[in-house]
């Protein structure tokens, strides 16, 4: 990562939602404006959800930490935004340890929830990488701690000391955490092209090909080894498993689309987790949401989000925004 900490430390996401139900409304004469909660929420938020990769649990995690500054003394706490920001990644850590064991019982592949981000952060190649869905994954494949201490380092820029006080940990095991999980991150984080270029090309390109049945058309834009995802969580039709190679993803997408419920299916261009990716609606309903990895031109990894559930941040009025 590079920049300086205080950059990296103010990495949050936008929040275009309208306040929850018990947080600070702001109002005429701007008092709740200078509430420190009101003024790290962006960041808050994107603690968070990097912490959990779910737009749901994010959003009620901040709500239960605006319940718990609400009536902290105040007086007492020196430091609101470190406070904020130890009050999240508790919760979030109490919360991911819960979720973690449903997930053994998921049905079909768990993906994270993704959200609408602003157009022009695909171009901010390192600041759209910290929350792609591709990033989202990997960070699933570490324990609770690990995943914090990676995210409060390498992402929002905190020191091994700070880290500590937060997780209340020793900072000599706080440094090995944080070695551990910056390897283990480097090891499986996917190669992808930068190019936006060819990235809107590529995703022009394929939406022609699904809409029109074209099987060869799509199978010339997969990577011989691609894999396919697809989150369902049992609620709506999705592949139990992974699909794995050009012919097995081409012809199950193709099969999928032409099913006769989806003819009014459209597809267009957006903005998915800081990446160019692609919305489905159907009937006026945001229906689900691709990602993907380009890697030499071809698609190497598809990520279908089609679970009812995890779509509220996909559409304009609950979406979120990178600032």
């Amino acid at each position: 990562m590079t920049g300086t900490d205080s950059q990296r430390r103010d990495l949050g996401l936008a929040v275009q939602v309208t306040a929850l139900e018990h947080e600070p409304v702001i109002v005429s004469d701007g008092r709740a404006e200078h509430d420190p909660y009101i003024e790290h929420r962006r960041l808050l938020f994107a603690t968070a959800y990097r912490m959990l990769g779910s737009v749901t649990d994010a959003e009620d995690v901040l709500q239960d930490a605006w319940l718990t500054w609400s009536t902290a003394d105040r007086d007492a706490i020196h430091h609101p935004k470190a406070y904020l920001v130890r009050t999240v990644t508790n919760l979030s850590l109490n919360r991911l340890t819960s979720a973690r064991a449903t997930r053994e019982t998921y049905v079909g592949p768990w993906l994270p929830e993704p959200l609408l981000t602003s157009p022009d952060i695909a171009a901010e190649t390192e600041l759209a990488d910290t929350v792609s869905i591709a990033m989202m994954v990997v960070l699933e494949t570490l324990n609770p701690v690990e995943r914090a201490v990676f995210l409060l380092r390498e992402v929002f820029g905190y020191s091994h000391a700070e880290i500590a006080e937060t997780l209340e940990r020793p900072e000599t095991t706080v440094r090995q955490i944080a070695h551990r999980a910056r390897e283990h991150v480097q090891a499986r984080r996917p190669r992808f092209d930068t190019d936006e270029a060819q990235r809107r090309q590529v995703t022009a390109q394929f939406m022609k090909a699904c809409a029109g049945g074209d099987l060869n058309a799509v199978m010339e834009l997969l990577a011989p080894d691609v894999t396919a995802w697809s989150d369902g969580g049992g609620k709506v039709t999705a592949a139990r498993r992974p699909l794995h190679g050009t012919d097995h993803v081409a012809r199950w997408l193709v099969g999928f689309l032409a099913k006769p419920e989806l003819a009014a299916l459209t597809m267009e261009p957006a903005v998915i987790n800081g990446e160019l990716g692609i919305l489905a609606t159907l009937d006026g309903y945001t229906v689900g949401a691709l990602s993907f990895d380009l890697v030499d031109g071809h698609i190497q990894n598809l990520r279908f989000q089609v679970n009812p559930d995890k779509l509220s941040g996909l559409t304009p009025a609950n979406g979120l925004a990178f600032p």
